[in-house]
């Protein structure tokens, strides 16, 4: 008979689980600075025409975009001509909605550049209705959006 007895180890098998909270708290900081916002949803065509001498502008915070071009309709089908502001349709015959939303616009930031991004096959009678109600909510920082010859898209 022998005196000796294996003794057992009372470790316990467990998961330290005190740090969760913190690594949890840490991972959702990480994400929130890392993750980039959503981009405006284009409902109309933008193919912008080519330019060769453009600026860039470098305060992209200041600028707000109004998109004209023929409506996105599904299948490779586009419609009429349409404006858009975010994320939403002006009507043709509402063109006051243009001047509300940019007056409002541009009393939040009295700096703010109203950055036209027009599809090539647009009319122009459809940018002068939409200058004139700029003009009317004395928004009177404008340029055009153009895409550099090389086929990079860049704000005038």
């Amino acid at each position: 008979m022998s005196h000796f007895q294996k003794k057992q180890a009372s470790t316990k098998q467990e998961v330290p689980t005190t740090a969760m909270p913190d690594i949890i708290f840490i991972l959702l900081i990480f994400f929130m600075v890392v993750t980039v916002l959503r981009e405006v949803e284009l409902m109309v065509r933008q193919n912008l025409t080519d330019a060769e001498n453009i600026e860039r502008i470098e305060e992209k915070r200041l600028v707000s975009y109004i998109y004209v071009g023929p409506e996105i309709l599904g299948a490779g089908q586009y419609g009429d001509t349409r404006i858009q502001i975010d994320d939403a349709l002006v009507d043709r015959d509402d063109f006051r909605t243009i001047q509300n939303v940019m007056r409002e616009r541009r009393t939040q930031e009295p700096r703010l550049i109203v950055s036209l991004r027009v599809d090539e096959e647009s009319e122009m009678g459809i940018v002068s209705d939409i200058k004139q109600e700029l003009r009317l909510a004395d928004a009177l920082r404008i340029n055009y959006s153009t895409r550099r010859t090389a086929g990079t898209d860049v704000s005038m």
